[in-house]
């Protein structure tokens, strides 16, 4: 019986210093503004046969953790970033087959300019743009857009549904057909094919069509990151690929099982939408070199625990500095990130913060650690037991030397034994994407 393939994707986080200060990074915190290494990267992941990179993002400095930007300056975290429309469309530019999926939150564009943006990229990528569809976490950020802070969470979501609505409401203004481009006639665009949307709702009043022509794909692909159960059935509603981060093979089966029950309810079907498991593999030229990269990275210094413990606040709109090292968590709430919260929490049980803090690092749905080819099959065991759909890797140590270790290390393990792609068998995303 022939290998059940399975997608491949990389969570860049951000447009931004990647893993400044960190080994093998070279001058990445002088150079970072020009875009040769995330080019250099998406190509390499594209010989690979990766099916997306995705750009993670967000709009605003950290400033949760003890109240001040230090933290976040001092070691880059998230900070600085540029517009991941702009490096998407460089990245479109340099490749020609793996998909490019760009992070814009629904608080900060309005549709019709998040509609003309994403068609606009669709366009000269020639098929191969995704969105990334966020609602927003942090009053922060809500406050450089003119707000005064977030809705609640589940109000946002609620908005995020007539926002969708609406951008595809745009998309669909220009009928298959309507550019014609016929020279004896003189006809560019058939007139009776483009329709205004008169939208008028709860939250947003539209009129279009869009100006800017029709997707490639005819909608662009839609990326989610539901997991709270509003976001779960915002996701399971809309998206065509979902990147989730629940640990464990059992919570990970669970997790997909519950996603395709609640498209089934929806009149969707299951499997056109590809649920991709955050992981981040440690790979060596033997299983002891690959542990010991990885105690490594489980190291506790102060500044490490601080830092991880920043990111958290971030995500969260927690303060984390505010709370004691050396006593249990207790119960925490939070209007941001509700399922990085409760991982968290989960995660830390009854442990000191300073205890859950020195395994919050240890990031990934589940640990992937060995040789390339003990890591293809840790893969290959995982994606049989959950079902499918995939992989999305992350590193917080993003270089040159770890994207070859993916790509030329891992990925030709997992090509010989059967289970990713060797070659596109498609030129859109949409299409490569909904392959197998």
């Amino acid at each position: 019986m022939a290998a059940k393939k399975f997608h491949l994707g990389w969570f860049l986080q951000g447009s931004s210093v990647q893993a400044w200060g960190e080994p093998w990074t070279g001058n990445i915190g002088t150079e970072w503004m020009m875009p040769e290494f995330f080019i250099e990267m998406t190509r390499n992941l594209e010989r690979a046969g990766f099916d997306y990179v995705l750009l993670e993002d967000s709009s605003y400095i950290g400033e949760s953790y003890g109240g001040s930007r230090e933290i976040y300056l001092h070691h880059g975290l998230s900070v600085p970033r540029q517009d991941p429309s702009i490096v998407a469309a460089l990245l479109a530019r340099e490749t020609k087959r793996i998909g490019i999926v760009t992070t814009l939150g629904t608080f900060a564009y309005p549709p019709y300019l998040l509609a003309r943006q994403i068609a606009s990229l669709d366009q000269i990528s020639s098929g191969r743009i995704g969105w990334n569809a966020v609602t927003g976490s942090s009053d922060f950020a809500a406050r450089n857009f003119g707000l005064d802070g977030m809705p609640p969470h589940d109000t946002r979501y609620d908005i995020a549904d007539e926002y969708m609505e609406v951008v595809r409401k745009l998309w669909g203004s220009w009928e298959p057909g309507a550019i014609v481009a016929d020279r004896e006639t003189g006809v560019l665009v058939d007139h009776t094919k483009v329709h205004a949307i008169d939208h008028e709702g709860t939250y947003f009043k539209v009129r279009g069509p869009l100006n800017s022509g029709p997707c490639v794909q005819g909608q662009p692909v839609i990326a989610q990151a539901g997991g709270s159960p509003r976001g779960r059935e915002f996701a399971s509603r809309h998206a065509d690929t979902i990147v989730a981060m629940v640990k464990g093979t059992a919570g990970m089966k669970a997790y997909r099982d519950d996603i395709r029950a609640r498209m089934a309810a929806h009149g969707r079907n299951p499997d056109d939408c590809k649920v991709l498991f955050l992981v981040s593999p440690v790979i060596g030229d033997t299983e002891e070199e690959a542990r010991a990269k990885h105690k490594r990275r489980l190291a506790t210094t102060e500044g490490q625990i601080a830092k991880r413990l920043a990111h958290l606040s971030k995500i969260t709109n927690l303060d984390f500095g505010a709370l004691p090292l050396d006593k249990p968590l207790g119960t925490l709430t939070t209007n941001g990130h509700q399922q990085s919260l409760d991982e968290f929490l989960k995660k830390a049980g009854n442990k000191t913060l300073r205890e859950a803090a020195e395994i919050y690092s240890d990031h990934g749905s589940i640990q992937l650690i060995g040789t390339p080819a003990q890591v293809a099959e840790q893969m290959g065991a995982a994606m049989e037991e959950i079902g499918g759909d995939g992989f999305l890797i992350t590193s917080n140590e993003t270089s040159r030397r770890v994207i070859a270790e993916i790509a030329d290390g891992l990925v030709p393990e997992l090509q010989r034994r059967g289970l990713t792609r060797s070659s596109y068998d498609h030129a859109m995303f949409r299409d490569n994407l909904l392959a197998f």
